[in-house]
């Protein structure tokens, strides 16, 4: 997890600063990583859901450099 900071302009509203800071906090995992740590994960599916999310990955990966072509 990082730090998140945002640059509240004078003429910005505090909603959009708001705003902003949830998107980044968004982009950043950190609510995902939270709430993935509120709850004891076992091994077994702590391995599954990394296979299944390098596997994404990866068909990303290749679903890109097949569009280039």
């Amino acid at each position: 997890m990082g730090n998140v900071s945002i640059m509240v302009r004078e003429d910005e509203s505090f909603e959009r600063a708001v705003k902003h800071f949830r998107r980044k906090v968004e982009r950043a995992g950190i609510l995902k990583e939270t709430k993935r740590h509120m709850r004891y994960e076992k091994p077994s599916v702590k391995r599954k859901r990394k296979a299944l999310a390098a596997r994404k990955r990866w068909l990303k990966k290749v679903k890109r450099t097949n569009r280039r072509f």
